[in-house]
């Protein structure tokens, strides 16, 4: 108890300092997931498009998603220097997987009668694309998108391992000056961070998926 009592009297008497780790936080992840949005959906339809470059994108995907965080932020700091490119960087290559994993997935499970009945009809590649895959893959591509955002964000944590900002500052202070409060002061932050966007994101699938599936 005494151990939150002082937790929370941190959050107070040092207030400016964590709002701007919070706002470098969010700043961090949230170019990360335009990033890997961008990235993943464009891959995700291509390999759609291409069946026989998927299996050798996802299995790229799959062995960047293995390779230890500290490790690949240790990669990076030597080929790109330390601070948020780094960081920005290694965020993105591990929110890739889920993110594409889903658009892929999404697109090739529309039901085949639907497609065919689109190409009977006249629809050209990119008519079926837009018109129907995609918006029938969208609570598909919106459960990855919630996953990869969840990720990212609680990865972001350990950014400042390499020198980048972000609540992982108050982690790494709290863990080097052997502080546990502000350790846990900075963690139940990153925490609280993905737990509300996770809770807006599901909330928004949901409405997605009963508008498309009905469910």
């Amino acid at each position: 108890m005494i151990f939150v009592i002082k937790m929370f009297e941190l959050y107070l008497n040092r207030f400016d300092f964590f709002l701007k780790l919070l706002v470098e936080h969010i700043m961090i992840c949230f170019c990360a997931i335009g990033l890997i949005s961008l990235i993943g959906i464009f891959l995700g339809i291509y390999i759609s498009r291409n069946k026989r470059t998927a299996r050798v994108i996802l299995s790229i995907a799959d062995f960047l998603y293995t390779i230890p965080s500290i490790a690949l932020f240790g990669f990076l700091v030597t080929m790109t220097g330390i601070g948020n490119t780094s960081a920005t960087i290694a965020l993105v290559i591990y929110g890739i997987l889920p993110m594409l994993r889903a658009t892929y997935v999404g697109i090739i499970e529309v039901q085949g009668e639907i497609v065919e009945s689109a190409v009977a009809m006249g629809s050209t590649d990119i008519q079926l694309l837009w018109k129907i895959q995609l918006p029938l893959a969208l609570p598909f591509i919106m459960a990855g998108f919630r996953t990869m955002v969840v990720m990212t964000i609680a990865l972001g944590g350990i950014a400042s391992f390499i020198g980048a900002g972000g609540l992982g500052v108050a982690i790494w202070r709290g863990i080097t000056t052997s502080y546990p409060e502000m350790t846990a002061a900075g963690s139940l932050l990153v925490a609280g961070l993905a737990i509300s966007c996770n809770a807006i994101l599901e909330f928004v699938e949901t409405k997605i998926r009963k508008r498309v599936l009905g469910q």
